[in-house]
Order: C-alpha cells, then sequence, then structure tokens
C-alpha cells in the first residue's frame, strides 16, 4: 500500500524557524534508512504558509487568498510518499523519526485510494486511461492497448542474469547474421523476455515469426506465445537508450499504474519501420496484461 506522511505545521515552522544542523542531520540520516529499506518514493519540506496562497471556489467564480493562514495545526510544513507492506509498518517507522519540530509536533498519515477501492466504478478502460496519463507523467509515450495475436517465434536462445544482460547486443549480431536460415512469416524482429525466476533470472530469445517448425536449425528454440491483450509502448529514441525505457516501465510504470501484469512472455518489437543503420523508428516494448 501507498501513503502519505503528512508533517503538521507548528509554530516555530509557520515562523520559518529553520531546522538545527543536528536535525537536518538526523533528518538525512532518517530519509538514508528509508531509501535503503525501499519504501521512500518521495518527500519535502514545504516553506510555511505565508509563502501559498489559496483558490477557493464559489460556483463558477475563483477566488485566490493569499497566507499566511492561521490554522496552524491543519497546515502542513512538509511530507513524505512511502511504499508499505501495511499501516502498522509505516507507524512503525514514523516512531523512529525525529521530532521535525522544536515543540511539540504531529505526524498523521493517511493511505492512498487503490484502484480495488472504487469497485467496479472504475472500470477497465478508465483503468487502462489513467495508466497511459501515468505514462506520460513518467516521459513515456501515451500506451496503446491491444490484443496480440499467438505468436510462433524461431530464433537464438539464453540465459541471462541482471549482470550478464550487457551481453543482449552480442547475442542479436549472432542471430542477424543467421536469421536467413529460417523463413521469416513478417518482417518484424522480437527481442522475447521469457521463463523469468525468483532470482531475477530469465531467457532472452532473439527471433522471427515463423509459420512452421519446419526446416529450423536444431539450436534454434521455438516459442509459442499465445494471444493476450498487452499494454503496447513505443520508443522513439536511439535504439541505445532502449534499455532506460524499458527500466522506467518496470521500476516506475508498472508498479504504480494499477494494472494487473500477467506471469507470461513480454517482448520488444522491431517492425519494418526500424532503420538497423541509424537506430531509430520501429521499437515497440509489449507488456503482457492479465485477462
Amino acid at each position: 500500500m501507498k501513503v502519505m506522511v503528512i508533517v503538521k505545521a507548528s509554530p516555530s515552522s509557520e515562523a520559518c524557524v529553520m531546522p538545527s544542523t543536528e536535525l537536518l542531520t538526523a533528518m538525512g540520516q532518517f530519509n538514508e534508512e528509508l531509501v535503503k529499506a525501499g519504501i521512500m518514493v518521495d518527500g519535502a519540506g514545504l516553506k510555511p504558509s505565508s509563502a501559498g496562497v489559496r483558490v477557493r471556489f464559489s460556483g463558477s467564480s475563483r477566488t485566490v487568498i493569499d497566507g499566511p493562514f492561521a490554522e496552524t495545526g491543519e497546515l502542513i510544513a512538509g511530507y513524505w510518499i512511502w511504499k508499505v507492506q501495511s499501516l502498522q509498518e509505516a507507524i512503525d517507522w514514523v516512531k523512529k523519526c525525529p521530532n521535525p519540530m522544536m515543540e511539540e509536533s504531529d505526524i498523521e498519515i493517511r493511505p492512498f485510494f487503490e484502484p480495488e477501492d472504487f469497485g467496479e466504478a472504475f472500470t477497465p478502460e478508465l483503468r487502462e486511461k489513467e495508466a497511459g496519463i501515468l505514462a506520460k507523467t513518467l516521459g513515456l509515450h501515451a500506451p496503446t492497448f491491444e490484443t496480440g495475436p499467438a505468436l510462433g517465434i524461431s530464433g537464438l536462445n539464453r540465459s541471462y542474469t541482471m549482470e550478464t544482460r550487457i551481453h543482449i547486443p552480442q547475442q542479436w549480431e549472432r542471430f542477424i547474421a543467421r536469421c536467413g536460415e529460417i523463413h521469416a512469416k513478417s518482417g518484424n524482429f522480437y527481442g522475447v523476455s521469457w521463463n523469468n525466476q525468483p532470482d531475477c533470472s530469465f531467457d532472452y530469445l532473439t527471433g522471427v515469426e515463423t509459420a512452421s517448425t519446419a526446416n529450423i536449425p536444431p539450436d534454434f528454440t521455438i516459442l509459442k506465445i499465445a494471444s493476450r491483450r498487452y499494454c503496447v509502448f513505443v520508443h522513439e529514441g536511439h535504439i541505445s537508450v532502449l534499455p532506460q525505457t524499458i527500466e522506467t516501465i518496470w521500476t516506475k510504470w508498472v508498479p504504480e499504474s494499477g494494472l494487473k501484469i500477467a506471469n507470461a512472455p513480454w517482448f520488444e518489437r522491431y517492425t519494418p519501420g526500424f532503420n538497423s543503420q541509424t537506430g531509430m523508428n520501429g521499437m515497440e516494448i509489449w507488456i503482457p496484461l492479465e485477462d
């Protein structure tokens, strides 16, 4: 679950009394612990309300009200966003936090809404639309959602770890040198990640779609991929930064998208628009979704 941890304002924070070196050091150490624990998503301190404004809504009118605001106990002086297993875990971490104020202070914990909280009102179409908006905020192109056909991919397969995956380009070179040994059904090339293991090792198949398994070289792997729904991202940068796009999708977009990712092969697809000389255009990443 994701929670916002809210540091409530105090008379000293509203007076813009800056924290001491000792407090800054202690808070820095606390933030380091949060990062090491893998729960911190974001966090920052806020200037006092005298530096802010409020916009009041009344019917069709909008009124801008300058700070400061009187209700000190209801104001916010800072926040964190944490990814935790439970509300109790968040409480345990807050108890370890140094007092962020010179006087008595409060820190409030508020869970974010999860997609399941909205029930049937949050339709699959709305989920996909929200996931598309999230992609754009992360610097990705808005994805499309498509039902991909069943595929039969034949080519060279190798096993990798997160450390050895840097050698995947060499596998592509070996396959391109031999792809003429099989008859491709289309002009698309595929890089398929599959057989994922708990230790993050995986198999990677460089191949093409084939209509028949006949006359496939004996050292080639034939992988059947069932028809299913995918989220499809277009990569418009150079091929050298494709790994960065993939990293953003898997480490940032997938955990926050609210979509259920299928435990199935995912793949890069290089269409006939891909220019191998310039390393540009025609690159897609297909992420499998649960039915």
